[in-house]
């Protein structure tokens, strides 16, 4: 059976770089200040800004 190899880590405990790219890109997990919301809710507000802005533009066509 063969050995097992250790995996080294980075600094503070790490896992190693990717290799895609040369090992230049490198994905953060660290949360930043501000609001989240999920990409399900960006597409509703964008839906209901839509529509808003449609049923805007009808009415200011029937009231001119």
């Amino acid at each position: 059976m063969p050995k097992t190899a250790k995996k080294k880590k980075g600094k503070r405990g790490e896992g190693p770089m990717p290799s895609g790219g040369a090992g230049l890109i490198r994905f953060f997990e660290d949360e930043t200040p501000g609001i989240k919301i999920g990409p399900t809710v960006v597409v509703i507000i964008a839906s209901i800004l839509l529509v808003a802005t449609v049923i805007a533009h009808i009415l200011y066509q029937i009231t001119t």
